[in-house]
């Protein structure tokens, strides 16, 4: 009998949670690809998940999860990461629940560096609760609570979290499967805040407002609006409005905020000794 290559990272007897057509299967299958490849205890990995349709990634993984109130998993992350520093913390968020209520502690774990992963899944919209507008909703496009359009200008996540201070910076969609899995890779090993969004369908809630509803299509959608950076400079801005600008934007080395924080301590013993 065929089993599938991850299913020794399944929760046996549970299924998977998402809409048909979702991008959440694809990234969940990817962070096991991942994980897989860097050969990792699947025992030494924990996830921490938010509020909202990401949120379920790693309900069938047979990992340690932490559900969180909605906005705060970068809060309990950065509390599991500095009690025990040997641990590989996996944030799962989406682009309401990192971006919006919990874009505070976004931006402060870039700051402060420190060593997380945090995959954000950027679908647009508040899949999970009516397919309201999100701080990633492009603007003048219709939603539940922007019925005529949106008058807002969407965030550049990734511009953010570079700004705030992050080691490690991507993004991709779900349509870049292997680039998808090579940034998790690096995520996973990097010193720091590593950060990827991942672009991602919702025939559901998304689908519905622009009247796109193939799952399929979507993600063809998804490939025809992404372009490299490198490519950018050879656009204006005009022409590069409506894509997805794919990537790695930060790759840098920087000591993590968990191994300052232990120096930090060791130099006070000393001195109070």
């Amino acid at each position: 009998m065929y089993e599938h290559p991850l299913a020794k990272y399944f929760r046996k007897g549970v299924r998977q949670p998402f809409c048909s057509g979702c991008g959440n299967g694809i990234i969940a299958q990817c962070i096991l690809r991942a994980i897989d490849e860097l050969k990792i205890d699947i025992r030494k990995i924990v996830f921490v998940c938010g509020i909202g349709c990401s949120g379920w990634i790693s309900t069938f993984f047979n990992a340690d999860t932490l559900h969180t109130t909605h906005g705060r998993p970068l809060a309990f992350a950065t509390g599991v990461k500095l009690s025990n520093p040997e641990l590989k913390v996996i944030v799962l968020t989406g682009d309401g629940d990192g971006a919006a209520i919990g874009g505070n502690h976004l931006i402060h774990a870039a700051r402060r560096n420190i060593e997380v992963l945090t995959i954000l899944v950027n679908n647009r919209i508040y899949g999970m609760t009516g397919g309201q507008v999100a701080p990633t909703t492009p603007h003048g496009m219709r939603t539940t609570t922007t019925p005529y359009e949106n008058i807002e200008y969407p965030f550049d996540l990734c511009k953010l979290v570079e700004a705030a201070g992050a080691s490690y910076v991507a993004r991709w969609t779900t349509f870049h499967v292997k680039q998808l899995i090579s940034s998790i890779k690096k995520g996973l090993l990097k010193e720091g805040f590593s950060f990827i969004e991942v672009v991602s369908q919702c025939p559901i809630q998304y689908g519905k407002y622009i009247d796109i509803r193939e799952p399929a299509k979507l993600l063809l959608m998804l490939k025809d609006l992404s372009i490299t950076k490198d490519k950018v400079k050879l656009l204006n801005e005009k022409e590069i409005k409506e894509k997805i600008i794919i990537g790695e934007f930060v790759d840098k080395e920087v000591i993590g905020f968990s191994k300052a924080y232990k120096q930090l301590i060791i130099k006070a013993r000393g001195k109070i000794e």
